[in-house]
């Protein structure tokens, strides 16, 4: 009997031949010499789906691991950690000096993660112009409260373009009675898990088996699909990570290494941890935003400065790399008094939030949490805001730019309007884990810490 593939029953992220133009983009964007394989590469992605595609496409998944990079590319972007570490500028970091209490650091980053996810998570997906008339239409524009139930009204929403299942409908902060469950929040809880039972020891190999051991497949996206995938098929990491992966540089691994620089004692370890997790699933600039984002956690546990925190985390990744050059550039504007409009103008004149590989890309995502960060200027809504109504990935930089102003200015900083709606609870979609109190998460935390002292 022929066993035959019917690429319909599964999701596009589960068939490479589906995605041959976001690989080509992919290719270009890191190096590679893939232009000569361009014909090739969207001629076969017009092909009728089926075994001759798939084996095609399998070929060139084959060629791609093999090709070099370009003659006059100028960044150089390794993927293993001893490369990373020998091309970073230490001298980014600066001496700081706490006043905030530790503990009350901590509940910020993770009430602050919660909220800027929840604030996010109703328009995921939205391309920026509609969200931008979504809000003004409901009077939250410039963005500075929850979207409500009664935002949502069926005429004014045709008007833009939209029906309700547009929209996340389960996450309204006038209706809902804990934070509802999210693959960002839900990545926060699993570094918990990982660090409990594993410690500073665990491996990436360890990273991928509580994956398989705490989620079903379809709790995973794009990079974290393949890698799942990949891991069932006997590949081990960093294979993972490269093996018919096109989503390779896409922001999944930035959204996971909160924990890590939560708990860690330092910008270092926060970026050995965070690599360690993202290298299962991801490569260059994938990795540097997982390094970024835990190194800025780690630093923010003893610093009021947001520009300090922003040094601490560029100065663990590669000075030669693209993500490094753009938040730079996001800096210096800033110093030089480049005004908020212009900053997230240049990024949108960058990357086209209405293309699915500029819209989920490390990148473009990383450089919406630098400039929410240095412009939110501490204030934790009008941060959040800013990070949300801007477009992208929206639930994805609401929660991790809320974790980093949270860690730096506290509990205290975050308003109630903000963490009432959740009743100090966060669901997750975690096996044994399905509700957990925020305190405990907090306390347990706090207790994680205390080992790596």
């Amino acid at each position: 009997m022929k066993i035959i593939k019917n690429p319909e029953q599964f999701h596009c992220w589960e068939h490479y031949a589906v995605e041959l133009p976001v690989e080509y983009n992919q290719s270009y964007e890191e190096g590679l010499d893939i232009e000569p394989y361009k014909e090739l590469i969207f001629n076969t992605h017009k092909l009728p789906d089926g075994e001759f595609k798939e084996e095609v496409a399998e070929a060139i998944a084959k060629l791609v691991n093999e090709l070099p990079i370009r003659e006059g590319y100028k960044y150089n972007e390794p993927s293993d950690l001893e490369g990373i570490k020998a091309l970073r500028n230490l001298d980014l970091k600066k001496a700081d000096t706490p006043s905030v209490p530790l503990e009350k650091k901590i509940a910020g980053a993770w009430y602050g993660r919660i909220a800027g996810c929840f604030l996010g998570k109703p328009v995921e997906g939205l391309w920026t112009k509609t969200l931008t008339a979504l809000l003004k239409s409901s009077n939250n524009y410039p963005m500075h409260r929850y979207i409500l139930s009664t935002d949502v009204n069926r005429d004014e929403l045709a008007k833009i373009g939209l029906q309700p299942w547009h929209l996340c409908s389960n996450c309204y902060a006038d209706k809902v009675e804990f934070a509802e469950a999210d693959d960002d929040t839900n990545y926060t809880v699993m570094g918990q898990l990982i660090i409990n039972r594993h410690g500073d020891r665990f491996t990436p190999k360890n990273v991928l088996e509580a994956w398989m051991a705490y989620q079903p497949k379809n709790a995973y996206c794009t990079a974290e699909r393949v890698a799942y995938m990949n891991f069932l098929k006997s590949y081990v990491p960093p294979y993972t990570a490269y093996y018919k992966n096109p989503y390779r540089e896409w922001i999944g691994a930035q959204i996971r290494g909160d924990y890590y620089g939560y708990v860690a004692s330092s910008t270092e370890q926060a970026a050995d941890f965070a690599w360690r997790d993202a290298s299962i699933s991801h490569i260059k600039n994938g990795i540097y935003g997982e390094m970024y984002i835990s190194a800025m956690l780690a630093y923010a546990k003893t610093s009021e400065s947001i520009l300090n925190v922003i040094y601490a985390g560029l100065s663990e990744i590669p000075s030669t790399s693209r993500l490094y050059e753009q938040a730079m550039e996001i800096v210096d504007g800033y110093l030089n008094g480049k005004t908020k409009d212009e900053a997230f103008a240049n990024i949108h004149a960058r990357y086209n939030n209405e293309n699915s590989h500029d819209w989920c890309h490390t990148i473009s995502n990383a450089l919406i949490v630098t400039a929410s960060l240095l412009y939110g200027q501490g204030n934790f809504g009008k941060s959040i805001c800013m990070a949300v109504e801007t477009g992208f990935d929206t639930d994805c930089n609401g929660a991790t730019v809320g974790s980093i102003v949270g860690m730096i200015y506290g509990i205290d900083n975050i308003g109630t309007e903000w963490t009432k709606p959740f009743n100090g609870v966060l669901e997750t979609q975690i096996l044994g884990h399905d509700k957990s109190t925020i305190d405990d998460l907090i306390q347990k935390t706090m207790e994680h810490i205390e080992w790596f002292k």
